[in-house]
């Protein structure tokens, strides 16, 4: 699939020397859900702005659909949408007026049709006459997507969009981005919910120190760097681990009834085979099995934990 938006050897040092990006390289392709995560101050925010036109960069180089952000910042502002973290709405301005006013930015004729569309999509239509002080946080939050989907770009960048959202709302959120995905437009999205990467995002990466420390897609990822668990339930409860079993560094439950084996899945050999024999061998009976797989929860904070 061909990139739209592409980031060569990018880095932002700002003037206090604090450098927010190192050498980010990073290809997006066009029609994908991306979802980059980080801890505050990663520098999630810096890179989406730069992309934007927002911010300067010191090195590197960015092109959307071909085009450099700087040499042609005209053509590729007009083809990015972006919605910032801050609610940067005037109070008493109506939906309307404020997604028109917008589009026109743009340098975009009128096309109510397409606004009230919009609108619908955002269940704001019933809202369209209301004063933006009168909304609620979610509400003003969809105003945002609105504002950023006025002039039908065809890449859409979400700054922590569901942040301060209760979970209905974020989960109808999800439903719109996806919708959005299938019209085909490009979404890249910055969260610290890693529940939203995991249900959204085609591929993931994720930003620690101003380093992109991987980029990859979220299944392969999971099954790359996931651990999967053995959990052994037992007939009767036991005080110690068998010395038998110490070869498995196994996990005793504190009532004594589970036996737990962590193992990397793309080891041809896991051992399991071997430590059922030995828990047999050692007299335990067993009750039942079962096996869990690392979340994308767990890869992440490891990865961050390793790169401190």
């Amino acid at each position: 699939m061909p990139s739209i938006v592409s980031v060569s050897n990018l880095s932002k040092t700002y003037a206090g020397g604090h450098r927010a990006l190192k050498d980010v390289t990073l290809d997006i392709a066009a029609g994908e859900i991306l979802a980059l995560l980080g801890p505050n101050g990663a520098g999630k925010t810096t890179l989406i702005s730069i992309i934007c036109g927002i911010v300067n960069a010191s090195s590197g180089s960015v092109t959307v659909a071909g085009h450099d952000i700087v040499a042609d910042y005209r053509a590729t502002r007009s083809m990015i949408g972006l919605v910032p973290q801050e609610l940067t709405l005037g109070a008493f301005d109506t939906v309307w007026n404020t997604l028109c006013f917008s589009r026109g930015l743009f340098g975009h004729k009128p096309d109510p049709a397409y606004l009230e569309q919009l609108l619908r999509d955002l269940s704001l239509w019933e809202k369209k006459d209301s004063e933006l002080m009168t909304l609620s946080g979610g509400m003003k939050r969809r105003v945002l997507i609105g504002k950023a989907l006025s002039h039908q770009p065809s890449v859409l960048f979400l700054d922590e969009p569901t942040a301060g959202v209760d979970v209905e709302l974020r989960k109808d959120m999800w439903a719109l981005v996806r919708r959005l995905r299938e019209s085909g437009v490009t979404i890249i999205l910055t969260t610290h919910y890693i529940e939203e990467a995991e249900a959204i995002a085609d591929r993931v990466g994720v930003i620690n120190d101003g380093e992109l420390l991987l980029v990859d897609d979220k299944l392969a990822l999971m099954h790359k760097l996931g651990k999967r668990q053995l959990i052994v339930e037992l007939e009767e409860a036991v005080g110690v681990v068998p010395d038998a079993l110490g070869p498995w560094a196994l996990d005793l439950s504190a009532d004594g009834s589970r036996l737990t084996y962590t193992y990397d899945p793309r080891n041809t050999h896991t051992g399991i085979s071997g430590l059922l024999q030995a828990i047999r061998e050692a007299g335990l009976l067993l009750k039942d099995l079962k096996t869990t797989q690392s979340s994308l929860e767990d890869i992440f904070v490891n990865l961050v934990n390793t790169k401190q």
